[in-house]
């Protein structure tokens, strides 16, 4: 049975592959997955992964994603301490909820990036926390 790409639709120009690496990429942080196999579409150029090597290259991804959240979970809670901050009146401040910065630096939620970049700012310039309480 012929396949067909679910990109471009295009017919019978998907062909095999075995045994290749590709990169993933999140956040600036990188992951190598070597031998993978599945069908690259001749017309697009897309990959379509066999069932073993999409979990594989599943995993590798949300490894970064978690490292990424780990990583933000640690600066947030960081900054917010040396704000001199509770979690309560960091979540009140950018209006959270009152378990917001719990669940974030815990890493079970991330923050939404201006919350990130509000914190950011504010590790940068702590003064400017007069202004916004």
């Amino acid at each position: 049975m012929a396949r067909h790409c679910l990109n471009c639709e295009g017919r019978d120009d998907l062909r095999r592959f075995d045994d290749e690496t590709f990169a993933i990429e999140h956040a600036g942080l990188t992951a190598t997955v070597d031998g993978l196999s599945g069908w690259r579409c001749g017309t697009c150029g897309e990959v379509e992964f066999d069932p073993v090597s999409a979990r594989r290259y599943a995993a590798a991804g949300d490894d970064l994603v978690l490292r990424e959240r780990a990583r933000q979970s640690r600066e947030i809670r960081r900054i917010r301490r040396k704000l001199g901050l509770s979690q309560i009146a960091a979540a009140r401040l950018t209006g959270g909820g009152h378990n917001a910065f719990s669940r974030y630096e815990r890493g079970e939620a991330a923050p939404l990036p201006a919350v990130v970049n509000l914190f950011r700012l504010l590790d940068k310039h702590p003064e400017l926390l007069r202004e916004l309480v």
